[in-house]
This record gives structure tokens, C-alpha cells and sequence, in this order.
């Protein structure tokens, strides 16, 4: 698994400073990192990226700064290694789709639906060589822009989840999910993917700690006749949910 000399899966902030000597003046006097600076956030996750995981990434202006960290522990809890995968909504990094494909050795699909974020993806992509295939998406989720007979062993994603458009860190079309509790998106992947699994697959959606919305996805999903595991993990100061489906 990878991780930094220690052992940990993770960075001490004065081997990012290293890496990045600008960071330096976002430390206090006791030499905590200023996590509420966004500039800080981007180039301490950029160091992670680069000194944990080998993969170079750079960050959309206004997306959200995807933690490295988090990702590959919501990877983790579902990819095996060689799988055929199909990643909703990859955004500006692309970040799990590189994971995927360059620590798991997987062949991956990927979709992009903002224009902006997908130059970026593609960007990222290249910068890593990798050999994910980025599809651009108009608002499809998977019927309508993944041919049809195309199976995959995984589907996953980290869908928008709010149920109406709220200001903070994420764009609107990174966090509106739609329904009452947000759940929308999410449901959407669950019925469309089934025709798109192979015998045996799972769609693996990454969520946060919010019971409403687990409830109502975990619902959809048993009704369309998927069985579930809910893994939760912690990140830093933040719970998080691999909410795993399984085609039977």
C-alpha cells in the first residue's frame, strides 16, 4: 500500500513544505498548516499526491480540492486490482481514475460533464500517462454516452449529494444531487448501471455521514435488487461512507 517513509498513510507538513517551500508561510508558529487557506489546501494535497501516490495533479480554480488521502481509502474498500471500471463524473482531477488505473492496475473508463473540468481531467491524465479513457458527458450519467454490451466489474463514483444548491466549496454541479435528500444522482447511477455490470459487479458510491441520504440510496438500491455494505472510515476530522452495491 503506498505510503510516506513512516509508514502512514499520509504527509508530515514539514515534508510538503519541502516539496513546495510556499507553503511555509502558511504555518503558525508551532508549525500547523492554515487549512483554511485555500491556496494551502491545494499545494499540501498536490505534495501528497506526488510523494505518497507518484501522480501529479493540478487543481481547477473553483473545484473542489479532492483529497488524495480519502480517495484511496474509498478505493481501497472495493477494487481488487485489474477490473474493468467506469468512473461517474471524474472531475477536474481525475484523480480516482488515475488512482485506479495507476495503482490498481485497472482498465478505466471515465465521464466528465463540465466543460472546464474536463480539459482539466484530460490534463491530468496526460501529465501521469495514463491510460484512462475520458468520455465527455452532456448531462448523461450512463445510458446515452456508454455503448451499449459494454459491461463493467465496477462502477463508482463520488456523486453530488446536496438536495438543493448551497454556497461553500463546491460548484453547483459538484454538489446538487437532487431529491429530497440528495439522493437523486445517486439513485440514478443504481438504476442505470445494472444493465451495465457484469454478473457479479458493484457500484461503489463514496458519501458523507448523513443518515437521510444513506437511507434513501441504500432504499433504491435493495429495491432494484442490489445487496449492500456500508463501510464507514474516518478522514482527518470527517466521517465518510463506501456505500457498496452488489449485482446478484
Amino acid at each position: 500500500m503506498p505510503s510516506w517513509k513512516d509508514g502512514k498513510l499520509g504527509l508530515p507538513v514539514r515534508e510538503a513544505v519541502k516539496i513546495f517551500p510556499e507553503l511555509e508561510k502558511y504555518l503558525d508558529d508551532e508549525g500547523r498548516l492554515d487549512l483554511s487557506n485555500r491556496r494551502a489546501r491545494i499545494l499540501y494535497n498536490k505534495a501528497i499526491a506526488r510523494a505518497v501516490f507518484g501522480i501529479e495533479v493540478k487543481y481547477h480554480p473553483k473545484g473542489l480540492i479532492t483529497t488524495p488521502i480519502s480517495r484511496f481509502i474509498f478505493l481501497k474498500t472495493f477494487l481488487r486490482g485489474g477490473e474493468k471500471v467506469l468512473e461517474i463524473g471524474t472531475g477536474h482531477s481525475a484523480l480516482m481514475a488515475i488512482m485506479a488505473d495507476k495503482l490498481f492496475n485497472c482498465e478505466v473508463w471515465a465521464t466528465e460533464v463540465d466543460e472546464e473540468f474536463f480539459e482539466y481531467a484530460k490534463a491530468n491524465i496526460s501529465a501521469n500517462s495514463s491510460k484512462v479513457r475520458l468520455i465527455k458527458s452532456n448531462g448523461e450519467i450512463i445510458e446515452g454516452i456508454i455503448p451499449k454490451g459494454e459491461k463493467f466489474d465496477v462502477i463508482f463514483s463520488a456523486p453530488p449529494y446536496y438536495e438543493k444548491p448551497t454556497k461553500g466549496v463546491l460548484t453547483e454541479r459538484e454538489g446538487l444531487g437532487g431529491g429530497k435528500y440528495g439522493e437523486a444522482f445517486s439513485v440514478r447511477i443504481l438504476e442505470e448501471g445494472w444493465r451495465y455490470l457484469k454478473k457479479n459487479g458493484k457500484v461503489a458510491l463514496f458519501l458523507p455521514d448523513k443518515p437521510s441520504l444513506l437511507k434513501a440510496v441504500i432504499k433504491r438500491g435493495v429495491e432494484l435488487g442490489y445487496t449492500y455494505r456500508d463501510i464507514k472510515f474516518r478522514v482527518g476530522t470527517r466521517y465518510r461512507h463506501s456505500l457498496i452495491f452488489f449485482k446478484r
